[in-house]
């Protein structure tokens, strides 16, 4: 039964793929491009490949050491002799120190032109397990480390009448999940905040695009695992593990498309396309695609809370029975 909804989505997905028109992309050759959480993971990707498209980089995090060796990495890709490589050392949750700190590296590279937020981190957990101060700290680097440097530039972005701001959030933006309940709020906060940046900044000629990867194979995921329940973790390994360099270039290719969304995969597709909801659009034929699926889409995630929930079911069985021995 599942195949009949999934076959029709999956040929409607790759055709819009083939005949959709997309906006060309713009040019980074020469525009200054910050990116925080910048040392690893899906941040270090975004800033090789933009360095290989001839901009000037400056990556942002808290580690001295990670941020060095990642300079010296991300040089190495540079394609001509004018780019300009640099790095920041601050915490993004601190709104004083990144907007001194955003100031001073345009004083050095020049006017920011596009700023990805890809700082963050994960906690698993069930509620009752987690501590005020670890809720604090998922609050402090999921949400306002993204909110702030947005805070700190989007004035400059709106004199200049252009910019391009990118949020890393996360699938579980788009739907709750056992184990993630501070993590998966934190990045519904982003989506929210997205939405209304967007509807804010459209006039001023600024884009915003909100990153959605999936399960992501970077040093920040293999700390994640340490801590998911065994649900989270079996949940988890239905939707498989894909590169942080495939998610990089999507999140680039998509943001100087002025895409709102970015998404890697068929699966990614379907959730986004479930969650669309009151999100901004790219073209009439993304709204009627999403028009023509939400319905049958509906039924197949039917189909995918039930797998969760009975993972979960087993699982607190096997607990249960293991009290009683």
């Amino acid at each position: 039964m599942l195949i009949l909804f999934i076959l029709p989505t999956l040929l409607l997905f790759l055709a819009w793929k083939k005949f959709k028109q997309p906006k060309p992309a713009k040019s980074i050759a020469g525009r200054h491009i910050v990116v925080t959480g910048g040392s690893s993971g899906i941040g270090k990707s975004v800033a090789v490949i933009a360095a290989q498209r001839g901009a000037h980089v400056t990556i942002i995090a808290r580690n001295v050491d990670k941020l060095e060796e990642a300079l010296i990495e991300i040089k190495k890709y540079c394609v001509n002799e004018e780019q300009m490589i640099t790095k920041v050392s601050v915490d993004v949750a601190n709104f004083e120190d990144i907007e001194n700190n955003l100031c001073e590296i345009e004083e050095i590279v020049g006017p920011i032109y596009m700023l990805v937020n890809c700082a963050g981190m994960a906690i698993c957990g069930r509620v009752e397990d987690f501590t005020k101060q670890q809720v604090k700290q998922l609050v402090d680097v999921n949400f306002l480390g993204s909110f702030y440097p947005v805070k700190a530039i989007v004035s400059k972005f709106k004199q200049r009448k252009e910019g391009i701001i990118v949020l890393t959030a996360s699938q579980v933006a788009l739907t709750g999940m056992y184990g993630y309940s501070v993590y998966s709020a934190c990045k519904f906060a982003l989506r929210g905040f997205a939405e209304s940046l967007h509807m804010e900044v459209k006039n001023y000629n600024i884009s915003v695009t909100l990153a959605l990867p999936p399960d992501t194979d970077t040093p920040g995921f293999e700390i994640e695992n340490k801590t998911k329940p065994v649900e989270t973790k079996l949940i988890s390994e239905t939707g498989g593990l894909v590169k942080p360099e495939e998610v990089a270039k999507t999140l680039l290719d998509d943001a100087l498309s002025g895409k709102f969304f970015s998404y890697v995969g068929f699966e990614s597709y379907i959730l986004t396309t479930l969650c669309v909801g009151m999100s901004p659009f790219a073209s009439f034929l993304e709204v009627i695609t999403q028009a023509v699926l939400l319905g049958p889409l509906r039924l197949v995630s039917a189909f995918y809370i039930m797998s969760f929930q009975n993972i979960v079911k087993k699982c607190h069985l096997e607990r249960e029975n293991k009290k009683e021995d």
